[in-house]
């Protein structure tokens, strides 16, 4: 079946707006306010679709619910277990469930039109799912824009063998945006105004504010830049607070979502950002948070005071808070405006002062990779081709450095066998290669865990180099579908983001996440992917090198290679890019300890590397997760076969 544009705003026109109820929502045992979302164990699970109304802004609207919960219940999986979700329809249009970043045949990923055909009105459709991972992940529909209005829910995998990460308490913390206007209207205000919801553009008064910081000439050179350019640094996001307010599990700041601890306890916080268009910046006033794992798969603890988490990502914090007071969460959209808010405290009703809002962030011409080498600061990265890097001595044949290349003399070779010429037996290699020729269905790789074993090539493949694939070998031409082409792009893992950097915090970059466990597949990629994200702006037009999924044909993985995808950010938004069915392993520099995700930001003028290793077949998605740039054609697919 071919995806098209007809079936991906299939019955958006049927329904309103979603929100949520009030309270509070707990999972580590204590009391539970009705409304909140519940909490199902077990490996069967019965949900229901259905609308219903709810009154967010004191106005009645529509919404979509999962078993009368907005968020829908969080589901609690056990790896090595197999589960079956069956999903009930009772809206008069089509629906689906998505698994975000979960490991399953093509045929239970729940994207129509794509690996199959949906749920129709009045039909029940029976999800079988063997549980192959742990972390922490979360379920949305992926029909139209009806994540945005309600079908969106948590899901908490507990691991098969003892959790390596020690905590007492354990919260879902669902980050959500809601607005009272139909997503239909949103997207049209978008094509017809792409800044339509920019109320923070330039005026006469910051004009005469960057005269008195920059000069006349500097200040009167960079408007007509960004004029030539018919762009504004002040388009942080698509949709803002001028529309949106945002939730915490499905609350309001108001209501004031808490979650409890006792004194001494390590609290375990599972970020989830289910937003459609919000990126947040989190951070708890006053208690560091030790981030222990990413998108499901465990990293090498590191402590901060914020991070940014874009949509789709998630994020399991440790908080070891010891005084008997609250504490505010606090999430900041990335424009600013309002927020999401709840508490950590020892006793519900407390409350702790929030703290008041960043300044809004601006974009500069460093962001549009036209600041000369402002953003080369990240070029030792692994994976970055040598040609695409001018000046950067000192790197080996695959375009890593010395510092990362995992055949060097300073790798840790335990668990290494025949003499440390491959981490893996001829048995197990031969496990391996069975895994990849099974058919739909089959095993893939095995999640990084303390049990898993790093197949390696030879060592005569160890420093072949992949060959370079522009996809589609389409030329980018200026016109209505690209409006520019960074000049110069790079590797921006150290940087926190524009709004963050200066702020006085520790922030989260890319640069911090180091797997705890070695990956599996240790193979060099055999050939590069480059894709360039591209829009215009002011038509509200996006896609991957110029194309729309429309006019794109897909991207053919052969079943079991390795490769390396390459996505290059013409565009001067962040995209969070999500590949459906395969894990992604971003290169940041730590080799065989390179963390799994399955969802990237990719920054303004940001070059991003990441391996994938074709173990599932099937045809997958492969888009931006901004709903409204993927309803506008940043969308792809991906065969494996």
């Amino acid at each position: 079946m071919t995806l098209t544009r007809r079936r991906f705003v299939q019955g958006v026109a049927a329904v309103g707006i979603a929100a949520a109820a009030e309270g509070k929502f707990n999972q580590a045992g204590a009391e539970v306010i009705d409304h909140s979302p519940s909490v199902l164990t077990g490996n069967h699970f019965d949900l229901t679709i259905e609308p219903h109304h709810v009154d967010f802004t004191g106005r009645r609207t529509k919404a979509l619910k999962i078993n009368g919960s907005l968020p829908g219940p969080t589901l609690k999986w056990r790896e090595g277990e197999t589960v079956t979700v069956a999903v009930t329809n009772h809206l008069p249009v089509m629906t689906s469930i998505h698994w975000h970043g979960i490991r399953v045949p093509a045929a239970m990923d729940g994207v129509p039109g794509l690996s199959f055909a949906g749920i129709a009105p009045g039909q029940r459709f029976v999800y079988r799912i063997p549980v192959v991972q742990n972390g922490t992940y979360w379920y949305h529909s992926h029909s139209g824009a009806q994540e945005q209005i309600g079908l969106i829910g948590a899901l908490v995998i507990a691991p098969r063998d003892k959790d390596p990460i020690a905590y007492d308490r354990d919260y879902a913390v669902l980050l959500s945006d809601w607005t009272d206007t139909s997503p239909e209207t949103v997207y049209s205000n978008l094509k017809k105004q792409s800044d339509y919801y920019n109320f923070h553009k330039r005026t006469a008064g910051t004009f005469v504010q960057d005269i008195k910081s920059k000069g006349l000439r500097s200040t009167v050179r960079d408007r007509l830049m960004w004029g030539r350019m018919d762009m504004n640094p002040t388009d942080i996001a698509d949709v803002t607070s001028a529309t949106y307010i945002y939730l915490m599990n499905g609350n309001p700041p108001g209501a004031n979502w808490t979650a409890l601890f006792n004194p001494g306890e390590r609290v375990r916080l599972r970020f989830i950002n289910a937003s459609s268009m919000t990126i947040f910046d989190v951070r708890i006033p006053g208690l560091p948070m030790t981030v222990a794992q990413a998108d499901g798969n465990c990293i090498q603890p590191v402590t901060v005071d914020e991070f940014r988490i874009g949509i789709a990502e998630t994020y399991d914090v440790i908080v070891q808070p010891h005084q008997e007071t609250a504490y505010t969460i606090f999430a900041q959209p990335q424009s600013r405006g309002r927020y999401a808010r709840g508490t950590l405290a020892p006793r519900a009703g407390m409350t702790a002062e929030v703290p008041a809002m960043d300044p809004y962030p601006v974009r500069t011409m460093a962001d549009m990779g036209m600041g000369g080498m402002a953003h080369m600061k990240d070029m030792k990265m692994d994976g970055m081709p040598s040609d695409q890097m001018p000046g950067i001595q000192g790197m080996q044949m695959d375009g890593t450095s010395e510092a990362s290349m995992p055949a060097m003399k300073d790798m840790d070779m335990s668990g290494m066998k025949d003499g440390g010429t491959s981490a893996i037996s001829h048995t197990h290699m031969e496990q391996y290669t069975d895994a990849l020729n099974e058919p739909a269905g089959m095993t893939p790789f095995p999640q990084p865990g303390p049990s898993t074993t790093r197949l390696m090539p030879p060592p005569s493949q160890m420093m072949s180099r992949p060959t370079q694939t522009l996809e589609g070998e389409v030329p980018l031409h200026i016109g209505p579908e690209v409006v520019g082409v960074a000049m110069q792009t790079s590797p921006q893992l150290h940087d926190a983001g524009d709004g963050l950097n200066g702020n006085g915090r520790r922030v989260l970059t890319y640069a911090d996440l180091r797997a705890l466990y070695r990956g599996v597949d240790g193979r060099t990629p055999t050939r590069e992917i480059i894709l360039h994200l591209t829009g215009n702006m002011e038509r509200f037009i996006w896609g991957f090198d110029g194309r729309k999924l429309s006019q794109a044909e897909p991207i053919h993985l052969n079943l079991g290679e390795r490769v390396r995808f390459v996505l290059i950010n013409d565009t001067m938004m962040e995209h969070p890019i999500h590949l459906h069915g395969l894990w992604s392993e971003l290169e940041n520099g730590n080799s065989e300890f390179s963390p799994y995700k399955h969802t990237l930001i990719v920054k303004p003028a940001e070059r991003v590397s990441y391996l994938v290793s074709a173990d599932t077949p099937g045809h997958w998605a492969f888009h931006c997760h901004l709903q409204y740039h993927m309803e506008a054609g940043m969308f792809r697919t991906v065969v494996v076969s």
